[in-house]
């Protein structure tokens, strides 16, 4: 059976030197719906302007068939008896001619089209207006008259008027209120589904786009980066843009604080070569700038990355670790199993004595297991400080609870930040005194005069713990434990720390373990959430999830136990006792 739509290789170059797509290919079926996304300028609205063969060659190149009818080249007549009947599009900025009034608009294709005398093709107009909960009686008004929402059903309206088999909507919400935009997308969805025709949804809305589709294709620089079932798209995405672009959008199901993608999207006159992508990957090698990645199935969908889609970060398989004081044994961890991928943030969580500090050593190799292993980048983690071990283990780095302790008083700010480049002995002084002063402005302190000679005893608490995760970052690590950074600061410097790493992390796409007792401050800074009992992993999931609807009894009991502002005193009842959630087990 024929497809309703097939793009293959779709190419569009304007002037000579804008690349607005670069070889796009994929179907949909009779019925089927697909969401294609991205950010501005990644050729969204060119696609939508093809599928409707409205961009021709020598600009555009490749094919575009609708019901097995070639649109590229084609004669402009058979494009015009194509439109609208077999395919129609509603572009972005709804555009009205101001000078007729919105019910002549929307039955001119009937008049055109089908010959329908004035009389009834105003009362099929009207028809179609109360289809998209349109007041039928704004008909008589300009389009100037209409709020957006009303000018969108209208424009919807227009599409639907000679039944088409595909529906082409280019922003279908842009800038209208929730509420509004909610209506729209129930009744786009419910039209679709009573008359069955194909669509495509472009948009940079991703919740609104991925209501209305079975599949989602996710565009960058005019190529696609992934394509795959929605709800596996956005749930788990493969591609690090796609990660990164869901991460960047403001939802309720989520809880951290947006983080957003570093870099800027290429100009389209000078795309890089190899992965366009690559520049603001966290996880580019070498390859990745040389060669092309082509889409191939990884994980279920189609993903163009060498990679097959996001790095394994970081993996602690069985974890064990016993600690023995004379003939008395303490089992602090009980194979322990989590994973953190490409640029993830990770909450590990629990009360204490739960073995958050010992997981926290393990993991950053300071401590040995018993049993298990942790593997990093696709290697067990060393414990040796020797050799290419040493390097291994730059990777990964270790910022403590208590700066006062992690820093040494003997040391100046300059000297202790330096220390990591001044034992590898890899670059030549300058270069480290270069990069010690970068790491000092990346956590936001002075990095001249007479701070860079001051000593530990006089500086504050904040302080002293950003100039302990700017010696973490002198290294330039891939993966940072934080455990416990901000427990023992005021409010004002708990927050300033937080933004700090946020920050941080998002510029040099690094993974973060964010080691904690509280889940209010681990809510706001991670992806997901790890929660440790009893030195067991009791419960894993979203950080939205996890941080509102735990499942187990010590995630409940955190949740309790988390400051929030109430009035009134706390009854005796309320007052949760976390020492006695470390001695729990979960069933």
């Amino acid at each position: 059976m024929t497809p309703l739509l097939e793009v293959e290789d779709l190419a569009v170059c304007f002037g000579g030197e804008v690349e607005a797509l670069r070889g796009v290919s994929f179907a949909l079926d009779r019925g089927q719906s697909l969401a294609v996304v991205g950010e501005s300028g990644s050729g969204k609205s060119t696609l939508a302007l093809c599928l409707a063969g409205l961009i021709q060659p020598p600009e555009a190149r490749g094919s575009v068939r609708v019901t097995g009818h070639e649109l590229m080249g084609a004669d402009p007549e058979d494009i015009r008896r194509l439109r609208w009947s077999t395919v129609a599009l509603a572009l972005q900025g709804a555009p009205f001619n101001p000078v007729a009034t919105v019910g002549t608009q929307v039955a001119e294709p009937l008049r055109e089209r089908l010959g329908m005398r004035a009389g009834d093709a105003r009362r099929r107009a009207e028809e179609l207006a109360a289809e998209v909960h349109l007041d039928p009686a704004l008909l008589d008004r300009y389009p100037h008259q209409l709020s957006g929402g009303e000018r969108r059903r209208a424009l919807l309206a227009m599409v639907l008027t000679l039944e088409p088999e595909l529906v082409v909507l280019d922003e279908p919400t842009a800038g209208l209120d929730p509420a509004i935009r909610d209506d729209v997308i129930s009744r786009i969805a419910k039209l679709g589904a009573e008359r069955g025709f194909g669509l495509v949804t472009i948009s940079h809305d991703l919740p609104d786009a991925t209501r209305l589709a079975e599949r989602t294709l996710v565009l960058y620089a005019g190529e696609a980066m992934e394509v795959g079932d929605t709800a596996a798209v956005i749930t788990e995405p493969a591609h690090p843009y796609s990660w990164a672009l869901i991460n960047a959008y403001p939802v309720m199901t989520t809880t951290k604080d947006l983080r957003p993608i570093r870099g800027q999207p290429p100009d389209p006159r000078s795309v890089p070569p190899g992965c366009p992508f690559h520049p603001r990957c966290t996880q580019a090698e070498e390859v990745c700038w040389q060669d092309h990645p082509d889409l191939r199935v990884s994980r279920g969908r189609e993903v163009a990355c060498h990679f097959g889609g996001l790095k394994m970060l970081l993996s602690a398989r069985d974890v064990t670790k016993t600690f023995r004081n004379g003939r008395r044994e303490v089992r602090a961890l009980s194979e322990v199993s989590f994973e953190v991928r490409e640029g993830e943030a990770v909450g590990l969580i629990g009360p204490s004595g739960s073995g958050k500090s010992t997981l926290a050593r393990i993991l950053t190799g300071h401590l040995a297991p018993d049993g298990g292993e942790v593997v990093l980048e696709d290697a067990p983690l060393p414990t040796s400080w020797r050799g290419e071990a040493r390097q291994r283990r730059r990777r990964i780095q270790l910022v403590m609870q208590d700066p006062w302790d992690a820093l040494s008083p003997r040391l100046t700010v300059a000297e202790l930040v330096r220390e990591p480049l001044d034992l590898a002995k890899e670059e030549d002084r300058p270069q480290r005194d270069r990069a010690m002063v970068d790491a000092l402005v990346s956590v936001g302190l002075p990095s001249s005069g007479a701070f860079l000679e001051a000593r530990t005893h006089e500086l504050s608490g904040g302080q002293l713990q950003r100039i302990a995760l700017a010696r973490a970052l002198v290294v330039r690590p891939k993966l940072l434990v934080a455990d416990e950074p901000t427990s023992m600061l005021d409010a004002s410097e708990q927050a300033r720390m937080l933004v700090v790493l946020r920050e941080r992390q998002a510029e040099m796409g690094l993974g973060l373990i964010f080691v904690s007792h509280d889940m209010a401050v681990v809510r706001k800074v991670t992806d997901r959430i790890v929660i440790l009992g009893a030195g067991r992993v009791v419960e894993e999931g979203p950080s939205h999830l996890v941080s509102t609807t735990p499942t187990s009894e010590t995630g409940r009991r955190l949740i309790e136990a988390a400051p929030s502002f109430q009035q009134g005193a706390a009854s005796p009842s309320a007052v949760v006792d976390l020492d006695d959630v470390s001695a729990r087990r979960e069933p």
